[in-house]
């Protein structure tokens, strides 16, 4: 599964890589948790250009009776969401790019869980596949919310995690967020683990496992490790 990741990079940066037309207001965000907004591109049919939006990380249906769902909805797993009731038609109609430049994972040991911190070797920003969703509450504001697809872990991450986040291909974005695409026979060959030799890892502080922790210290190598 994919439980925090990271947008360090500038917001200049941001709108290079993906070809933005404006250069968005973006912060650094080291340990982006579920629940919190974060930033994402998407198109819909009225759209010519990517549109940068914040969306919340968790995907509530448009027909769920509540919005507690989307703590359970912050992954979906690429070989089955044609199917799944929750995230068959966001597949087919409402696709986005998670904006990031690395994500964490917990490698269990005996003496409990440590985090890795992974990364491209280039250090480049990059883009998970994701869904999005909006939910309409009785009352209140239109909720708009994500999820990040998931796929078999690569060679890099096995010995930590048997699953890892769906990184998109540049190549692949228009595709991906092309609102005039919905055959799934299109789209799924795009959902396969990312290169584990274009990626690299190292174990970070614990302290990355308290949402509230947001600093450049989450991300920094343990000692023993550098």
């Amino acid at each position: 599964m994919c439980g925090r990741f990271t947008q360090t990079q500038s917001a200049k940066t941001i709108a290079a890589v993906f070809q933005l037309a404006q250069i968005p207001i973006l912060e650094p965000s080291y340990n982006i948790a579920p629940s919190q907004l974060a930033a994402t591109l998407l198109k819909t049919p009225v759209q010519e250009k990517r549109q940068l939006e914040w969306l919340t990380w968790g995907l509530v249906p448009s027909w769920a009776k509540d919005r507690k769902l989307g703590a359970r909805l912050i992954n979906a797993r690429a070989e089955t969401i044609a199917e799944k009731p929750a995230f068959h038609t966001a597949f087919r109609r409402r696709r986005c790019l998670v904006l990031a430049d690395g994500f964490y994972e917990w490698q269990t040991l005996q003496t409990g869980k440590q985090p890795f911190y992974f990364h491209l070797q280039d250090y480049q920003p990059f883009a998970f596949a994701g869904l999005w969703e909006q939910w309409q509450p009785p009352t209140g504001s239109l909720l708009k919310t994500f999820t990040i697809l998931t796929t078999s872990a690569n060679t890099l991450l096995q010995p930590i995690h048997h699953r890892m986040p769906v990184i998109l291909q540049p190549q692949d974005y228009d595709l991906w967020l092309d609102p005039d695409i919905t055959t799934p026979e299109v789209l799924q060959p795009l959902l396969q683990p990312y290169s584990a030799e274009a990626m690299a890892a190292y174990p970070v502080s614990t302290a990355v496992n308290r949402p509230t922790h947001n600093e450049p210290g989450c991300i920094e190598p343990l000692p023993s490790s550098v």
